[in-house]
């Protein structure tokens, strides 16, 4: 049951329960609460336990107790939730894994019908096939300018029709039409928008990456700053290997035109003096690699199966010679 007491008593309860919430917790998710009954609520109350709290509010309140709290503590980060609570808003306090949190709050979703005024959050389209209603109710498929057929004395619709577009809002035809025929195209459920952890806020994607994607981000980013780097000659972590390798090639291109020269760089005029260093240091690897072949082939060589004995067969005599 919930708290009794006067209107002032009410409000000083909220604002010790947000509080003595803010210091218990470091993470909450900032979800949107349109359409979600109280029943369907009170459902995400209860699988969430008993590592996560649900709180819902004014957000006026809520505003004012996260502020006289930051006052109070000193710790300005809680002022990050109050440009958050924007609209139908409600704060859900974890201690558990944030993505695994925020996967269970989305399963709570409840069908919906479409009511008239309500703004479409997705594409309604009526399947085609049987309605089970009497001809009698055409005038509500010819409003909608949707194609049926009489069947077996019912109506019958005959093709796929998109009836609502997402973002419209729903019309008085449309709601009735969906009500008599059974259909509950709208889920609801909380959303969450936002995230917030230890005075960091981020979006709900976040939750959604994995090592590997943040993994090859990191990749990119480095790549970036070496490149960067590299254009503009400015020594970086990054870009220190592709720079001591241009050097490198720098230093021997020098050593190639002058007389100077050092050891890295005595092989490199080797092979420019006499090509043909080049062809036969080309058959020692093959044969390398050849030697390294030939045990393996004397393996198989031993484990290969005799030839069978030639049989009768074989000699030429046929069954009727």
């Amino acid at each position: 049951m919930g708290f009794k007491g006067t209107k002032q008593e009410k409000k000083e309860n909220y604002d010790k329960k947000l509080c003595d919430l803010l210091e218990q917790y470091t993470q909450v998710l900032v979800c949107a609460a349109d359409n979600v009954g109280s029943t369907q609520l009170q459902g995400i109350r209860k699988g969430l336990r008993p590592d996560s709290v649900v709180l819902m509010g004014k957000n006026t309140m809520m505003k004012r107790s996260i502020r006289m709290h930051a006052e109070r503590t000193g710790n300005q980060a809680y002022l990050n939730l109050m440009t958050l609570l924007v609209g139908n808003v409600g704060l859900i306090f974890t201690k558990g894994d944030l993505k695994e949190v925020s996967e269970e709050v989305a399963k709570y979703k409840v069908g919906a019908p479409a009511r008239v005024g309500l703004v479409a959050p997705i594409d309604v389209v009526v399947p085609p096939g049987n309605t089970g209603l009497d001809p009698s109710q055409t005038s509500f498929f010819q409003v909608l300018n949707i194609p049926t057929k009489i069947n077996k004395g019912t109506v019958e619709i005959v093709a796929p029709v998109e009836l609502i577009h997402k973002g419209e809002k729903v019309g008085s035809s449309e709601a009735a039409l969906l009500s008599k025929l059974g259909i509950r195209p709208f889920s609801y459920g909380l959303v969450v928008e936002s995230v917030y952890d230890n005075g960091s806020v981020f979006s709900p994607e976040v939750l959604d990456l994995t090592e590997d994607d943040l993994c090859a981000r990191f990749a990119a980013g480095v790549s970036n700053v070496a490149a960067l780097s590299l254009g503009i000659s400015y020594p970086t972590l990054a870009a220190a290997p592709h720079m001591f390798a241009n050097a490198y090639k720098n230093v021997v291109a020098v050593a190639l035109a002058t007389e100077y020269s050092f050891p890295q760089a005595e092989q490199v005029k080797e092979y420019l003096a006499d090509p043909s260093k080049f062809a036969s240091a080309a058959p020692v690897a093959a044969e390398v690699s050849s030697v390294s072949a030939a045990p393996a082939a004397a393996k198989e060589e031993e484990k290969a199966p005799e030839p069978a004995e030639e049989s009768d067969e074989d000699m030429g005599f046929g069954l009727f010679d």
